[in-house]
């Protein structure tokens, strides 16, 4: 394996002199836009923050006016993000520059391939590889569409002036370009005024399919495919990649989302690839002007140009074209027919299998009368892509709490007559009841005749929803059901029944799987039993069976993490995935997990590769779907090439984690009963200190912007799925994103240090065990490394003026302990790495943070003196839009803080 990854070679020349530019840009903008007065301070302000003068650039921040915050909060927003997008432009270019030219990288698709083809299960192992990314609306991506599209603008600048040669680009006209762009981000509102709806939600994650993830979906598949063949395997149908999103079903806590948005969802997908379709089609059409008289046809292509109604007398030996129209034709009668329900009844596409039928009539007439080169590019990329996103585009997962599913069978039993108080039952008598639903009484339990509870009324119109669009759209437009917070068999259960009420299951087949959510750490730890439990119902095993024999477990990295801290979170996943795997190979059943990771370390986040090679062998077989979400989606899938990289460095470490080869068995005892009794000590340290010290509440609500994160606009979900009283009711992500905004990160690494400490100070050559551990286990090292890289964002001086907003002792108390933890964790993770700083051996990290770090520890001063503000004089409105652009900012030059 390659060890230098690619993003540890930053071009640095490069980007130090666009970087230069970009701002000499920018600070033209502001010169035009501004007072002269105004520029001065800026540049006084950039010039302390260069020199890391923060006691001085803290006193001038004091005496600036709201105008002037306002015009400085702007600038070191967009300075970071304009930094962001020369990294990135970096990225793509040694993306593409690496994959043309032959070397290596970490993650690339040709090594991965080359080194799996040596395998006697090599074919297995490709031929059944699906990776699902699925993107997800989770409220940390706090920048504008507008301002995304102004990104994209730059972007494609900066990278044309990479791939032109000097000279062949009017470097004048280039550059006004660009100034003009930077000034409409300048005269651009970066926060949002309104609160988005699950529409706007919907079709903003959309633009990531047009701008970017289709093609290299489609470019990444057929790169898949022609090197398997080099290596000699030979596969038939494959979709290495494949998508999933949440938007539009999860109602897990949003109240906003309901049967419209899951219909909207699906039919904007429709459009998305259909468009797509149409556009393909049109270029060949152009293209194939194929005569007859010179290159055979089949029969079958015959007969479907005579169906067309293209007969201008210069297409008579042109059947291609004229088959080509009619796929048109029908296509465009199908969208017509499924979007605006014309009452179309022939030439429309029933089902996508017939679409492919023709784009097949059409590869075939060409591979048997020689005309198999001009099946590469648009073509090659239509069946392929037609092939991996049907009509469907991305799987759509629906999710509610079990809590709603509860109260909804509480109703249907009540009303039905069969018992009064189904909550009130014991957990065997409520599975009885469940069981008898399901596999005895064909009758439903609604009615029709009967009123509904509003809960009820919409829970069954949305899976009846649910139903219509797989009718319509094909199986796999919605194929899972997620239940948030599982906690017993009867979970399960309940969704069972309300599939049943909508004709989505009977007891021989379910077309949704039900998915269970484990989150909180006991509930990982009871989820051995549960599945034990579930999966000894014949029942279910049935259904399972119609699933291609596949079982999908979805795992919670943020709840655990909040509930537990990051080292007992880690480990009882890591745990959980173990047994739950070993429960699968006792029934013969596929376990397969879905990971609900965030963008931060504190949510399961970090780096794709290690994060999946990581993961206990035997647990990725060959499925595996991740989430997306916040401002990961725009930074790995912003571009074609990004994505593409993302795409197979996912990919490549699933492969080789499937490859990979056990450690061993008397070594991996040793290391779980280490680590057992760390992350013991670990989960005391963290819940003594965020559940058992009660003045803990105050100092987050005080000393983290969290009051005003929960005002901000930057999703449709509200912060909390109740009125927030104590830390167990606040959602995760706002959660984590507080703590990255005030820089403490505490969910990332707090208890990690301590626990180490203990151990080491046990016996002399424990530190020389943590050591081995961390070079020869890929999980332990990856655990440890994102603690590493989280550190390294960390800034306890910046910590220490956020608690220093209030006057309070408590306060100082617990950011003292909190400090004092740090410093452990700094000195304990350095000694177990044998580094001497941190991100010691990322080059490309230290880079990166060098150019923006500055900038965004500005944005933090200006939030603490506007928050002050706002809480000694209560003029939060007028301060609000203010605060808000300083929380963008942070985000942006964070990159990973949801």
């Amino acid at each position: 394996m390659i060890v230098n990854k690619l993003e540890n070679n930053p071009n640095k020349e490069v980007i130090d002199n666009e970087i230069l530019m970009l701002t000499e840009i920018l600070d033209n903008s502001i010169k035009k836009f501004t007072t002269e007065e105004i520029f001065n301070k800026i540049k006084e302000l950039k010039l302390l923050a260069d020199k890391n003068d923060y006691i001085n650039l803290h006193e001038k921040i004091k005496k600036l006016s709201e105008e002037e915050i306002d015009i400085v909060s702007r600038y070191f927003s967009i300075l970071p993000m304009l930094i962001n997008i020369s990294e990135d432009v970096d990225l793509a270019y040694e993306v593409n520059y690496k994959n043309n030219v032959g070397i290596d990288y970490l993650g690339k698709l040709e090594k991965t391939i080359l080194d799996v083809s040596k395998k006697n299960n090599a074919k297995n192992i490709l031929e059944s590889i699906n990776v699902v990314p699925v993107l997800t609306a989770h409220p940390t991506q706090v920048q504008r569409k507008s301002m995304l599209d102004l990104n994209n603008k730059i972007h494609n600048l900066l990278r044309k002036h990479r791939d032109v040669k000097p000279g062949l680009l009017n470097e004048v006209k280039w550059k006004n370009e660009l100034q003009k762009y930077i000034d409409i981000i300048f005269n651009t509102d970066i926060i949002r005024e309104k609160k988005l709806k699950v529409t706007n939600e919907i079709s903003n994650v959309m633009e990531y399919y047009n701008t970017s993830i289709i093609q290299a979906i489609v470019n990444l598949t057929i790169k898949f495919k022609s090197l398997s063949k080099i290596n000699n395997i030979k596969l038939e149908d494959v979709k290495p990649i494949t998508m999933g999103m949440w938007i539009g079903g999860d109602r897990d806590g949003n109240p906003y989302v309901k049967e419209e948005t899951l219909q909207i969802a699906a039919e904007l997908q429709f459009n998305v690839i259909m468009n797509y379709y149409e556009e393909k089609l049109n270029v060949l059409y152009r293209n194939y002007s194929i005569s007859t008289s010179l290159l055979k046809t089949t029969q079958d292509l015959r007969d479907l140009a005579e169906l067309s109604s293209d007969n201008s007398e210069f297409r008579e030996k042109e059947y291609y074209r004229r088959a080509l129209h009619e796929i048109k034709v029908r296509l465009n009668n199908t969208k017509q027919k499924y979007i605006d329900n014309y009452s179309i009844d022939r030439n429309y596409y029933k089902t996508f299998n017939e679409f492919k039928k023709d784009l097949l009539i059409i590869k075939n007439s060409l591979l048997l009368n020689d005309g198999e080169n001009l099946l590469e590019g648009d073509l090659e990329e239509l069946i392929t892509a037609a092939d991996i996103f049907g009509f469907h585009l991305a799987t759509i997962d629906m999710r509610q709490d079990s809590s709603i599913h509860e109260i909804c069978i509480n109703e249907l039993l009540k009303s039905a007559n069969i018992v009064d108080d189904y909550s009130n039952l014991s957990e065997k008598e409520k599975c009885n009841i469940l069981m008898y639903q399901l596999k005895e009484e064909p009758r439903l339990l609604s009615s029709a005749s009967i009123s509904k509870s509003e809960i009820l009324e919409k829970e069954l119109g949305i899976l009846n929803k649910a139903r219509e669009l797989k009718d319509k759209f094909g199986e796999n437009i919605i194929k899972q059901n997620i239940i948030s917070h599982t906690t017993s068999v009867s979970d399960l259960l309940e969704l069972a029944v309300l599939l049943k009420e909508v004709g989505l299951l009977n007891k021989e087949k379910s077309r949704i799987q039900i998915i269970p959510l484990f989150e909180t750490i006991e509930d990982l730890e009871n989820s051995i039993s549960i599945m034990q439990n579930y999966l000894e119902l014949d029942i279910v095993r049935e259904w399972i069976i119609g699933n291609k024999n596949y079982q999908e477990i979805m795992l919670g990295y943020s709840d655990s993490n909040k509930d537990g801290g990051y080292l007992s979170s880690g480990w009882t996943l890591y745990k959980a995935q173990n047994t739950l795997s070993d429960i699968g190979k006792k029934y013969n059943i596929n376990i397969t997990f879905f990971h609900g990771r965030g963008g931060t370390v504190g949510r399961g986040g970090g780096p794709s590769y290690e994060a999946i090679i990581s993961q206990p062998l035997g647990s990725i077989n060959d499925h595996i779907r991740i989430t997306e979400q916040g401002e990961v989606i725009g930074t790995k899938y912003g571009n074609k090439d990004s994505a593409y990289y993302n795409f197979e460095t996912l990919i490549s470490a699933t492969i080789d984690r499937m490859s990979g080869v056990s450690e061993d068995s008397y070594k991996k005892d040793e290391m779980f009963k280490i680590l057992d009794t760390i992350v013991e000590d670990s989960y005391n340290i963290y819940r003594n200190l965020v559940f058992g010290n009660k003045d803990f509440y105050n100092f987050f609500f005080e000393a983290t912007p969290i009051k005003e994160i929960s005002s901000l606009n930057i999703g449709s979900r509200p912060a909390a799925r109740k009125t927030i009283t104590d830390i167990n009711g606040l959602r995760a992500i706002p959660w984590v994103f507080s703590w990255s905004q005030n820089r403490i990160m505490l969910p990332g690494w707090y208890g990690v240090g301590t626990a180490f400490k203990n151990f080491i100070e046990k016996s002399e050559g424990n530190l020389e065990i943590l050591q081995n551990m961390y070079n020869n286990w890929p999980f332990f090292k990856a655990l440890l490394s994102n603690v590493d890289m989280v550190l390294s964002k960390t800034n306890m001086d910046i910590a220490k003026e956020y608690t220093n907003i209030s006057d309070s002792k408590e306060n100082c108390a617990i950011f003292d302990e909190i400090y004092n933890e740090w410093k452990i964790t700094k000195e304990i993770i350095l000694k177990i790495q044998n580094h001497k700083t941190l991100i010691e051996d990322n080059n490309y990290l230290q880079y990166s943070l060098k150019n923006r770090m500055p900038y965004f520890n500005v944005l933090n001063y200006i939030q603490i003196e506007l928050i002050k503000r706002d809480r000694t004089n209560n003029s939060f409105k007028s301060s609000q839009k203010l605060i808000h652009t300083t929380i963008n900012g942070i985000a942006t030059g964070l990159r990973n803080s949801g």
